[in-house]
């Protein structure tokens, strides 16, 4: 496994990062025990970078897999907090819930522009205390958006930026795939650490699976990529990738997995309309009389899972 610091962070990270949203109860659900084992064998395979967040219900996982690991991990996690006391709460449960002293990276969750940036503010500013305090190690933000990136490269205190970038630029939600590269490189020569999402552009990417991986990879602004993983296929293909070696025997037909989303309205749909308004790419919409997803704008973040208060979103 190839490793890298993370910008000016002082964090040192595999280049693969495992990106845990997929296994937990948002997308593929799996149970404590089986999410814990895959954890541990990415671990295992040479992977200390893990991505996480208070959205994504699996801090259980990680607590998991980490108990009895004795070498270097660095956990990021991602909180929606405004103010002072939300950040605090976020990191006090994330601190509590992955039995860790240190939570090394403390991410603003979905941040769009310099306004939305401005609104976080006093959270922003709680982190950076915290960080003053040894209680985290590293902030910034995850966004899909080119003006936060952009901003950022502005502003004091950011060390780190987890953006979405894939090598068609789908996703990205204000400008192009040459625009977030530039942006990127911009913050990056600034110190800003930076570790990709989407490379796989929520799997619809996954026939071209190497040559996506292979382009976000090469970047020489990505110290990192984050890839969703939710089965031991998956991981040993991404293990095998990363570490420069020939694809195990039995994870070639990793690109014949196609996962989409799907509506159970048996599952109790109620009309809140809580998951057009979730939908970061604006990917859902109302149409007789009940949601229905644009294949084509959706990038499985399952975000609309989430904040469905009957879970009648599922990828599959």
């Amino acid at each position: 496994m190839e490793y890298r610091e993370l910008g000016q962070s002082g964090l040192r990270v595999s280049r693969l990062c495992f990106g845990s949203l997929t296994m937990g109860p948002l997308q593929k659900n799996l149970s404590l025990e089986e999410g814990a084992r895959l954890l541990r064998r990415a671990l295992e395979g040479g992977v200390n970078f893990i991505d996480t967040a208070e959205l994504y219900q699996n801090y259980s996982y990680l607590a998991r897999a980490l108990k009895g690991w004795s070498g270097d991990v660095v956990i990021a996690t991602k909180t929606y907090a405004y103010s002072r006391q939300q950040a605090e709460a976020s990191l006090e449960k994330a601190r509590r819930a992955l039995n860790r002293e240190v939570v090394e990276i403390m991410l603003l969750h979905e941040q769009e522009s310099p306004l939305t940036l401005k609104g976080h503010r006093e959270a922003l500013d709680y982190l950076q205390e915290a960080k003053d305090k040894g209680l985290i190690r590293a902030l910034g933000f995850s966004t899909h958006h080119v003006a936060a990136v952009k901003a950022a490269a502005e502003m004091e205190g950011i060390d780190v930026i987890h953006p979405l970038l894939n090598m068609r630029g789908w996703g990205i939600r204000d400008g192009k795939l040459e625009d977030m590269l530039e942006a990127i490189a911009a913050a990056r020569s600034r110190g800003i650490g930076i570790y990709a999402m989407k490379s796989l552009a929520g799997g619809h990417l996954i026939n071209r699976a190497a040559e996506a991986l292979a382009f976000v990879k090469n970047l020489a602004a990505v110290d990192a990529v984050a890839v969703g993983m939710g089965s031991l296929a998956e991981l040993e293909y991404n293990l095998a990738f990363f570490s420069g070696r020939l694809v195990p025997h039995g994870v070639g037909g990793l690109g014949k997995q196609v996962r989409k989303l799907h509506f159970l309205p048996e599952e109790g749909c109620q009309g809140c309309r809580q998951c057009l308004q979730a939908c970061p790419q604006e990917a859902l919409e109302w149409r007789e009389g009940r949601p229905a997803v644009r294949e084509e704008e959706c990038i499985l973040c399952g975000y609309c899972g989430a904040h469905c208060p009957n879970l009648c979103w599922r990828i599959f």
